[in-house]
């Protein structure tokens, strides 16, 4: 069985096979920290899965917009002339909450409030919590882990 564990203190993630570690990532969350509320731009904790892979056909630096690839290919141009996207690139990994009350339904849902795992310009810092909410990953790194993860795999997102 494979399985995705997240850590926000050590902004770590780490695929398990087996219960055995398989694959290890530098990953950036929330700059605003833990927290699952709408709105508040930090990442939600708890038991998660993938509700859906996106973007299996698109190449590295693909640029998404509401998990729509734009045809655009990230590059330092781009983003000099739209300074403040929050960019989502390479793959999209939607994260879906198992705990009622906690990480699913209402103000705390973690698929309505569109929490991913997914590509961020190169540039940018791991290891570092800088993102908007979601689980950022180099570009190379999320494609290796997009295609190792199965449809529906338990994510678990601890401090």
């Amino acid at each position: 069985m494979r399985r995705i564990c997240i850590s926000i203190t050590d902004q770590t993630l780490t695929a398990f096979e087996n219960e055995q570690p398989a694959l290890g990532y530098s990953v950036s969350t929330a700059l605003n920290g833990p927290g699952e509320q709408f709105g508040s731009e930090q990442t939600p904790r708890g038991r998660h899965y993938i509700r859906a892979r996106i973007g299996g056909d698109q190449p590295q630096n693909a640029v998404f917009i509401g998990r729509r690839p734009t045809g655009e290919i990230y590059s330092q141009d781009l983003a000099d002339a739209h300074p403040n996207r929050d960019w989502i690139l390479s793959r999209i990994l939607w994260l879906c909450g198992r705990e009622p009350g906690k990480n699913r339904g209402g103000k705390v849902d973690s698929m309505r409030r569109y929490i991913y795992i997914h590509g961020t310009p190169d540039t940018e810092p791991m290891g570092v919590a800088k993102s908007h909410g979601c689980v950022r990953m180099r570009n190379q790194d999320v494609i290796e882990l997009f295609d190792w993860v199965p449809d529906f795999c338990p994510v678990e997102i601890v401090e």
